[in-house]
């Protein structure tokens, strides 16, 4: 298969978390990549229209703001600020002229999961109009099921795009994380379900054994994921944007950046 075109490459920032927004901008310039993905608390540190003009100014496309969702909250009130956070994260991806906003759902409270996506459809039902008028994309990533308690009761592609589906195409579509769904038998069949869908797609490896499931990501060729077989079958669904490394390791946030941003440049060439 032939390796992806170099600008198709995005920068998740939390490949290289030591870094500052301004840092990583500098270092995607310095190594030759076009797009990025920032984190919201790291925009917040120099704040919205600073990082817009920043961006701007680097020539960096966004491929993704980092993150809304956390929809499942127990109480009024609490589902009443984690909508108020939504709009902001909106307005922010707005301003930033990120392609989308990806949506981590939420956890379930307690035991009632079946609440909880219901409270995850509904809280994306009342987004859903701040979104269309903002003109931003809300993506909704499935993580691992062994997430599920922690982060989101989202669990597998074809789940994301049944929820997404309720929505008209251009303002809620979804996220393949091939982290979160490369072990997925019924896999092909949803990516393909999901064609005019996917908002994002984003890589990093799965490492055997694993020993932190949120923070122990590989870079791309030291896992156990068929990273060209899964690109193959999302280009053939019809999505041929940015590819964004996202991987998130206590170990590999340890490295100096300038050598991690080198090896994702070459493994990205190699194994996506």
């Amino acid at each position: 298969m032939r390796p992806p075109e170099p600008a198709r490459l995005s920068l998740n920032q939390i490949t290289v978390p030591t870094l500052t927004l301004p840092e990583a901008v500098e270092a995607c310039v310095r190594h030759g990549i076009g797009a990025i993905a920032p984190w919201r608390d790291r925009v917040a540190e120099i704040g919205v229209d600073r990082a817009a003009r920043l961006l701007r100014d680097a020539g960096l496309r966004v491929s993704s703001l980092c993150r809304g969702g956390f929809l499942t909250a127990s109480s009024a009130p609490a589902r009443r600020e984690a909508l108020r956070n939504n709009r902001a994260a909106i307005e922010e991806a707005a301003a930033l002229g990120a392609a989308c906003l990806v949506m981590v759902c939420g956890p379930p409270e307690g035991r009632d999961l079946a609440r909880a996506r219901d409270d995850i459809a509904r809280g994306l039902e009342a987004l859903v109009p701040h979104a269309r008028a903002t003109g931003v994309r809300l993506a909704v990533e499935p993580l691992h099921p062994m997430m599920i308690g922690e982060r989101s009761a989202i669990v597998t592609l074809d789940e994301a795009t049944e929820l997404a589906e309720r929505f008209d195409a251009d303002t809620v579509g979804v996220i393949v994380d091939a982290y979160h769904v490369w072990w997925d038998p019924r896999l092909d069949a949803a990516v393909d379900r999901a064609a005019g869908r996917i908002a994002g797609f984003h890589v990093s490896d799965w490492l055997s054994p694993t020993t932190n499931l949120l923070a122990g990501r590989g870079l791309m060729g030291d896992g156990l994921i068929d990273l060209h077989g899964l690109r193959d079958r999302v280009e053939r669904a019809g999505y041929t944007g940015l590819i964004e490394v996202e991987i998130i390791s206590d170990e590999h946030a340890k490295d100096d950046p300038d050598d991690l941003i080198r090896r994702v440049v070459q493994r990205f060439a190699e194994f996506v």
